[in-house]
């Protein structure tokens, strides 16, 4: 997919350090950039770091940047990058759970498959999931990641990836059933007018 020519000016301005360029480049994406960088990090504060550590290699990476390519999905890459890189700075600091003890039942599977929920509801269940499982998940069904290249990205077995994903369905299963039981019906509308 090629870049539009209006793109293709912005960036080519962007290059040659024109301020004005730069700011309207940022306008058009930073938002999409930002919901990128959400969805890979624990906080608002995280999400921001990352969307601006993006940006400034964004701008200082324009000239390997293709035009055969897509723009959008070219940024996207650095953002998810640069959370991945935060995500193994943090990783160091921090004291790893594994829950390594969910199980999902026959009954809990049949039951996931008759619920509806929200987008914000699933977002929700998302969110819960350990950080490396909800990693590797948004790595791989949200963007379309092959194991080999997730594996890559965090420096962890092939293997390695396909668990966490194995484990990250089965929480979100978990989870999502919990939700469903736990929702409180909704009240009956009275009909006797």
């Amino acid at each position: 997919m090629s870049v539009d020519s209006e793109i293709l000016k912005l960036i080519s301005l962007c290059k040659k350090g024109d301020r004005r360029a730069q700011f309207d480049l940022y306008g058009r994406y930073s938002g999409l950039l930002y919901a990128v960088a959400l969805r890979y990090t624990n906080s608002k504060i995280d999400a921001e770091d990352v969307v601006q550590n993006s940006w400034v290699k964004i701008f200082s990476k324009l000239d390997s940047f293709s035009e055969n390519n897509s723009f959008e999905g070219w940024m996207r890459r650095i953002v998810v990058n640069t959370a991945i890189t935060l995500y193994r700075k943090n990783l160091k600091h921090a004291n790893q759970i594994d829950i390594t003890d969910v199980h999902a039942t026959p009954r809990d599977i049949e039951a996931s498959k008759k619920c509806d929920f929200t987008r914000d509801e699933l977002e929700r269940a998302i969110a819960r999931l350990p950080e490396g499982y909800g990693l590797v998940f948004k790595l791989y069904v949200i963007d379309g990641y092959k194991h080999k290249e997730i594996a890559e990205m965090l420096n962890i077995e092939v293997n390695t990836s396909k668990s966490q994903l194995s484990r990250a369905k089965k929480y979100l299963q978990n989870q999502l059933c919990h939700m469903e039981k736990t929702a409180k019906p909704l009240p009956e509308e009275n009909n006797d007018d």
